[in-house]
């Protein structure tokens, strides 16, 4: 069974007075959803349904990747301006942490690990503006979807132990990659991804794009989809980075 685990901070505690933590749904930033997904198994092993465009996922993917992990690694912290994650955990088991850096988000701050696990497959969608990272537990593989293709002007990272980000981690990492190993702290992910925003504004050069805030730490909210895939595809420039 897929849990969630809402951080403890603050920004947590406003939203749960708020009435935003009545179930696990409700620990996630909004526009997060976790949807389990039901497996058909038989004596020559099992069939299960990962993606229809039909289901309400938030996400019109353009792309699938395939990830294989050793136990120990941590992918992340990263966040996207444009595209959307959806993602499965296809063997093993993984801790998913998430922090909520839209200033518009009626859950901005919130911040929540939920626990995945091949045996029990669950698809999560991840939206631009909500940070991300994923420690596995165990050798694993996973899939994920993309809204748009890669492109490095919207690829931003933080420290996964930047204590600012709230993510109640309960991990011990033995493997990152060097750019996630060098990543900056999440005051400096904010000042970049509110650059990034303001760019893609409408009127950009002479009005600003609303703010990320950088204030509180949490989890949870009423679901609603934020995503908004969609709009011309950027031309590929280099080969995307590992993730």
């Amino acid at each position: 069974m897929t849990r969630v685990r809402p951080g403890s901070g603050p920004r947590e505690r406003q939203l749960a007075r708020r009435g935003h933590a009545s179930e696990p749904a409700g620990h996630l930033p909004e526009g997060t959803f976790v949807r389990p997904l039901e497996g058909h198994p038989d004596d020559r092993g099992s069939f299960t349904e990962i993606f229809r465009a039909c289901w309400p996922t938030g996400v019109r993917p353009v792309q699938w990747n395939l990830v294989r992990s050793r136990p120990g690694v941590l992918r992340g912290v990263h966040v996207h301006v444009k595209h959307a994650d959806y993602l499965v955990v296809l063997e093993g088991q993984a801790s998913i942490g998430l922090r909520d850096l839209r200033d518009e988000s009626v859950t901005s701050g919130r911040a929540a690990v939920v626990e995945l696990d091949g045996d029990a497959p669950a698809a999560i969608t991840i939206p631009p503006g909500v940070a991300h990272g994923f420690y596995f537990h165990s050798r694993a593989i996973h899939i994920y979807a993309v809204t748009e293709y890669w492109d490095p002007e919207d690829e931003l990272g933080c420290h996964w132990s930047d204590p600012d980000l709230g993510i109640p981690w309960e991990v011990s990492p033995r493997a990152l990659s060097p750019r996630d190993a060098s990543a900056p702290p999440l005051s400096v992910l904010l000042r970049d991804l509110r650059a990034r925003r303001a760019d893609r504004a409408p009127g950009a050069g002479t009005s600003g794009a609303r703010s990320i805030g950088s204030a509180g730490r949490g989890p949870i909210a009423r679901p609603g989809d934020t995503s908004r895939p969609g709009g011309r595809i950027p031309a590929r420039r280099t080969p995307p980075p590992r993730p």
